[in-house]
This record gives C-alpha cells, sequence and structure tokens, in this order.
C-alpha cells in the first residue's frame, strides 16, 4: 500500500509519542508538523526526523498532505479541525473531539459536506487490552453482559502538574479529563447509550498549588470535580461511573468491571493499551489473567491514525471515528446536564459499536 502523507499540528507533550510510532508505521509517511511557536515545530522536525516543520498554514496548504493529526489545545480542537476539512483534508484528533456538543457537531457536518473522514483519541480500546475483553465477552466467556461499573479515582493535579489550572476550568475536571477513555472503553464492549442519570459536585472551590513551579498559587474551581452516575445502554446493560479528583486517600476501587449471567470481567487501564485481563466465571473460585488476543499492547499511540490510513485507502469507516468521539462527548456533558437539571438525560446521538481489530496480521497492517 503506498503511504499516506500526514500533517501534524501541535507540537507539544503529547506529540512525541506520535511521531515515534507513526514512523513505525510503513502505511504513514509524516511529512510535515506546524505548530503555533515556529521554532518548537522545527525543533520537533529535526528531533523526529520529518522533512519540514512550518508555520499551520503553510501545513494546511501543502497539497501532499492527505490527512492531519491535530494535537493541540483542546480549546482549539473544533477550529483546527475545521480548517482541515475546508482545506480538504481529513483530520484525527486528540481528546475530547471539542469541547462542546455544537463544535462537535460542526465537525462532523463539515465532514459529510467534504465527504472526509474524521477521526479521534483516545485509540487505546485498539489495543490489546481491552481488544481480548470485546472478544471475551463476543464469544461468550461472562454469557450476557448485564451491569458494568467504571472509576477514576484521582486527588487531582495540582500536586504534580506545573500548571494545573486547566482541569478546573470549564471543560476540565474529572470527567472531560479521564472520561474519554473509560466512556469510549465502554461503547466499544458494549454499544451506544440510551440515558444518563448523574450527580456532580464541586466539594472545594479553591485549591493550592503544591507543584514545584507554582507552588502556593491558588486555583478557583469552576467545574464539577466529582461527578457519579447511571449509564443505560441501549443493549440493556446499566452501568455505574464514578470520575473524582477529590480522592486523597486512595482507592482500591476496580477500573472497568463487565458482570455477564455467567461471569465477571476485569478490565485493564482504558488509559493503556496492555493488560491485564482478568476472568472469573461463575464455575471458578478465582480469577484467571487471560492472555492478549490482540497485539498493540505497549503505548500505541496513532494506532488509530494508522487505523484511518487505512479507511481512506480502502474506503471504510475508521474505528476510533467522529460519530463514537461525538456520542463519547455528549455523554460526558450528559452527566453534568442531568445534574444541574435534576432529571435524566436522554441521549440525541448514537453510533456504531467499533468493529474489532484483527488479531492475525503482521504489525502496522490492518486490512
Amino acid at each position: 500500500m503506498n503511504k499516506v502523507n500526514v500533517g501534524i499540528i501541535g507540537c507539544g507533550n503529547i506529540s512525541g509519542i506520535y511521531f515515534k510510532n507513526l514512523k513505525e508505521f510503513d502505511a504513514v509517511h509524516v511529512a510535515a508538523c506546524a505548530d503555533l511557536d515556529l521554532e518548537r515545530a522545527k525543533s520537533r522536525a529535526e528531533e523526529y526526523g520529518i522533512p519540514k516543520g512550518c508555520t499551520v498554514d503553510e501545513l494546511l496548504a501543502d497539497p501532499k498532505l492527505e490527512l492531519i493529526v491535530n494535537l493541540t489545545i483542546p480549546a482549539a480542537h473544533s477550529q483546527v479541525c475545521l480548517q482541515a476539512l475546508e482545506a480538504g483534508k481529513h483530520v484525527y484528533v486528540e481528546k475530547p473531539l471539542a469541547v462542546t456538543r455544537e463544535e462537535g457537531q460542526a465537525i462532523l457536518s463539515k465532514s459529510k459536506e467534504k465527504g472526509l473522514l474524521v477521526g479521534s483519541a483516545p485509540d487505546t480500546f485498539l489495543g490489546g487490552g481491552i481488544q481480548t475483553c470485546i472478544k471475551l465477552i463476543e464469544d461468550g466467556w461472562i454469557g450476557t453482559p448485564v451491569a458494568a461499573t467504571a472509576f477514576m479515582m484521582s486527588r487531582g493535579h495540582e500536586n504534580w502538574h506545573p500548571d494545573p489550572e486547566f482541569y478546573y476550568a470549564k471543560g476540565g475536571g474529572p470527567m472531560f479529563d479521564m472520561g474519554p477513555y473509560y466512556l469510549t472503553a465502554l461503547v466499544a464492549m458494549l454499544g451506544p447509550i440510551k440515558r444518563v442519570a448523574g450527580m456532580a459536585k464541586i466539594s472545594f472551590p479553591e485549591r493550592m498549588i503544591t507543584s514545584s513551579k507554582k507552588y502556593g498559587q491558588m486555583i478557583q474551581v469552576e467545574t464539577p470535580t466529582h461527578v457519579s452516575g447511571v449509564l443505560d445502554f441501549h443493549s440493556g446493560v446499566v452501568g455505574t461511573m464514578v470520575t473524582s479528583f477529590e480522592v486523597f486517600g486512595g482507592s482500591q476501587l476496580p477500573l472497568i468491571e463487565i458482570y455477564g449471567s455467567q461471569g465477571t470481567l476485569s478490565v485493564p487501564d482504558p488509559n493503556g493499551f496492555g493488560g491485564p485481563v482478568l476472568l472469573r466465571r461463575h464455575d471458578s473460585s478465582d480469577w484467571k489473567e487471560i492472555p492478549l488476543s490482540h497485539g498493540y499492547a505497549a503505548n500505541s499511540r496513532g494506532v488509530g491514525v494508522l487505523d484511518m490510513v487505512y479507511a481512506v485507502k480502502n474506503n471504510r469507516i475508521n474505528r476510533a471515528n467522529g460519530e463514537l468521539a461525538y456520542h463519547v462527548l455528549e455523554a460526558m456533558h450528559a452527566f453534568h446536564d442531568s445534574s444541574e437539571q435534576d432529571q435524566y438525560y436522554f441521549m440525541k446521538s448514537t453510533c456504531e459499536r467499533p468493529q474489532p481489530m484483527p488479531h492475525n496480521l503482521p504489525f502496522g497492517v490492518l486490512d
């Protein structure tokens, strides 16, 4: 298969793993990178052997580039995605798809108008860990799924992150920070969500930064830092989900568990690509670790871009697609809306459960 020329916009910290991994895929050629800081773009280009470090406008005007990887900050996701689509290029964006539902809808609308694909992180659900879970569910190892739990319990970012203010501003919080990983994994395993009942609160209206760069500065908290709720899936599964920045003493709760008529599945960290995957069936007295059935178990960020490249070439739907990302975006807002309005939130969007990854093809080959 001929290589697809890819351009990366946004050369911050997260870009390093994308540059590294995309260079390992034979189907992908990272031909250019851009950043608001031109010197940073040139530095990244030199570091990873990319032919061109340039401005955003120069990159978008390059006719050789077919696909843009958007690694900008969340507030810029929508603008850059729309610019890329307007320039006639497919676009893959870091999570979340956009900050607001209106921005997400605009991206999907523009992609349909232009006949172009949209993809979005997280692509961790394409890794060996969650793909093994999907295969176990589909092969009937836990019987019929009936319930699920998901817990992201954390003390927040002010004790380690050099610039933690964003995580407590509008558009931040535990749901919008880590919710995409958990919700995407749940939808990949169980299908789309029908309705949400949520409760959300701000327990501490001020937080003190204790990381070294801004030690002692105070943060005014503008978004819920503890979000709890129930998810009703179209498949009939009822899920319980909690995301929190208010757990200061640690937690022993599982990350994700799926409960079926014949057993329970312990799902690995949805922010990673590997295991362990643990299974306990109705006739077993203990948990059993299941060998991973699929590859991409290391830090494989960028495999969603690779899948999108194959989708472009083979005229199919990419797995980490825009409809899935928008469904997750709406679900995150649904927790907040349900809490504020004191009622169920009925989802307006839906999506197809992504096709499972192949498990019998060489590394870097997806079709």
